[in-house]
């Protein structure tokens, strides 16, 4: 939602309002913001990873022109979230599972295909990260089973997580892909 920007206040009863000048013009009677200048707003208000997940989501649906994004003048931080972002992403753990990782300076490849099936990340040259929703039940659940046996048989190794472990408990999940970095195992024997 967009506050007149000659306003002296908004009230709302939940949420935050951010006063801003609309990098990319409204109409000054519009109670709506377009996506551009929402994004704009959340690379500085937003933690880096959540920013990061709303551009990345915003770019793989196509929701905005990275063209256009890059001719506008942005600020600093919507800039730097310009240049980070990547369109491959296929949901925001995704983004911030690779953003909490970058300083390993390892490549950390989203969405590889191996095998006949896509996977959610492929650190270095073997190591495969799998980062499941609340959809990996029954069925579903019975296919990551058989495509990480492949995997195995093929000399890849599998980190596979919960939505929970990304989110509430990362120092464990980053404990075991650091270990696995340590034993080498992203690397092809």
């Amino acid at each position: 939602m967009a506050a007149p920007s000659h306003s002296g206040h908004a009230a709302v009863s939940k949420g935050v309002i951010h006063w801003n000048r609309p990098l990319f013009p409204r109409h000054p009677d519009s109670c709506e913001d377009s996506l551009e200048n929402a994004l704009v707003i959340a690379a500085r208000c937003q933690p880096f990873e959540t920013a990061l997940a709303l551009w990345e989501s915003a770019l793989k649906k196509s929701l905005v022109d990275p063209v256009v994004l890059g001719r506008a003048p942005l600020p600093p931080h919507a800039r730097e979230m310009l240049e980070q972002a990547t369109p491959f992403a296929d949901a925001g753990t995704e983004s911030i599972f690779r953003t909490r990782l970058r300083w390993l300076g390892l490549p950390i490849t989203p969405q590889v295909w191996l095998l006949g099936h896509r996977v959610d990340f492929l650190i270095g040259e073997r190591l495969v990260v799998q980062i499941d929703g609340g959809h990996h039940v029954d069925e579903q659940r019975s296919q990551d089973i058989a495509h990480d046996a492949l995997l195995k048989l093929h000399g890849y190794h599998v980190i596979r997580i919960s939505y929970t472990q990304l989110m509430d408990r990362w120092p464990e999940v980053h404990a075991l892909i650091i270990a696995a970095i340590a034993q080498r195992l992203h690397l092809a024997a």
